[in-house]
């Protein structure tokens, strides 16, 4: 059995899809799936050939809508050599090329792999709502009457991480008619054993970091992200407790707009630290040093850091735009607010107001969460079972 997967980028900075990726194909091999992976990248760039599955890097666009002309006879040329094709994402050429090649394939071919769409969030309505992507929704409501609306109804398929994008995605357009939705679920690879090395590699990269368990952040520097009512909330907190723990707020995009209006909102406060992006170790060590891991978000269609939170035994502060908040409030892994400034004070607040015994029980909980829901072994299984391979 062989997966083709289509990606406009496979770079680590890109977060979910791409994560996904990495984490569903060791254990799909093992159970017997192979994978490969075509994207729009550079074929020099320093983060591919590390992977132990084969990625075909066809180019680097230099074009907003990811347009690359090798790609559709790419497709062609190698479609015969899988049982299915999987589309990760919307709105960019690749989905579109996917999809033209496909119907050019199957009219010279009695034998054609299944075609797949996983959107990752894309059809959920939060993107066509915000305020700040009036012009991105006007773009994506054209691109779905001329493109993308095809591309879902015409797959054999559309594939959700969990129940609650599956039904967010039938508010957004109008025509929305896949031939199938399948919840395939989501999972992530259960971390490493924790070693001291992780704590002096968070150190070496956080030299600010008291050595004293704090709240940590860990995904991009973006609106959607609700970093500006996470940093609002803890200044609050802080002027009336006088004494929190660090707040960590690690990620890209900190040279963004954005970014730099963060870093000037936190200013008042020492205890709120930048460092950037980590991986490895030292994102290891953010997690396991950490009391608690926080995510405000607007929308989160899975959210990989917070599944690997609780893998550390580390509750999560959410709100209930991220798709898994119910797994995680049914099984006490954490605490579910509303993605407001007010809400996101007061999982800080009723975190602060636990007893040490309370929040024991709560990490406790939280990795049991992990262990029901969301292990790459149960999620692999329901991948290869949704469709059918």
């Amino acid at each position: 059995m062989k997966i083709l997967r289509i990606i406009p980028s496979m770079d680590p900075q890109q977060g979910g899809p791409c994560q996904g990726i990495r984490n569903a194909i060791p254990e799909l091999h093992k159970l017997g799936v192979q994978n490969e992976v075509v994207c729009l990248d550079d074929p020099n760039s320093d983060y591919l050939g590390k992977d132990p599955f084969q990625i075909h890097a066809l180019g680097k666009s230099n074009n907003p809508w990811n347009y690359n002309k090798a790609l559709i006879p790419w497709l062609l040329a190698h479609f015969q050599r899988f049982e299915a094709v999987i589309i990760h994402g919307l709105w960019l050429y690749h989905s579109h090329a996917a999809i033209k090649a496909m119907m050019a394939f199957r009219k010279t071919s009695t034998t054609c792999p299944k075609v797949y769409v996983m959107p990752h969030g894309m059809l959920d309505p939060y993107f066509q709502k915000a305020k700040e992507r009036r012009l991105k929704a006007l773009r994506n409501v054209i691109y779905w009457k001329v493109f993308e609306n095809k591309l879902v109804n015409q797959a054999d398929g559309i594939l959700f991480t969990c129940e609650e994008e599956l039904v967010l995605a039938r508010t957004t357009f109008p025509n929305y008619k896949p031939q199938r939705e399948i919840n395939v679920g989501y999972g992530i690879q259960p971390p490493p054993r924790y070693d001291p090395t992780m704590r002096q590699a968070f150190a070496a990269k956080v030299p600010q970091w008291n050595g004293k368990p704090h709240f940590i952040f860990l995904s991009r520097i973006h609106p959607k992200k609700g970093v500006d009512l996470l940093i609002k909330a803890y200044l609050q907190l802080e002027k009336e407790l006088g004494s929190l723990p660090q707040l960590i707020i690690a990620g890209p995009g900190l040279e963004q707009p954005y970014g730099e209006a963060m870093q000037e909102l936190a200013a008042g406060s020492t205890n709120i630290l930048f460092p950037g992006m980590l991986s490895g170790d030292a994102k290891w060590g953010a997690f396991f040093e950490s009391e608690a891991f926080v995510l405000p978000s607007h929308q989160e269609n899975f959210g990989i850091a917070v599944v690997e939170a609780l893998a550390c035994a580390k509750p999560v502060l959410i709100s209930d735009k991220v798709n898994i908040w119910r797994e995680i409030e049914k099984g006490k892994g954490g605490i579910v607010k509303n993605d407001t400034e007010a809400d996101t004070y007061q999982a800080l607040k009723q975190w602060m107001s636990l007893n040490k015994g309370e929040k024991t029980a709560m990490s406790k909980s939280a990795q049991g969460v992990y262990q029901g829901y969301f292990t790459i072994a149960q999620a692999a299984l329901q991948f290869r079972n949704g469709i059918n391979l």
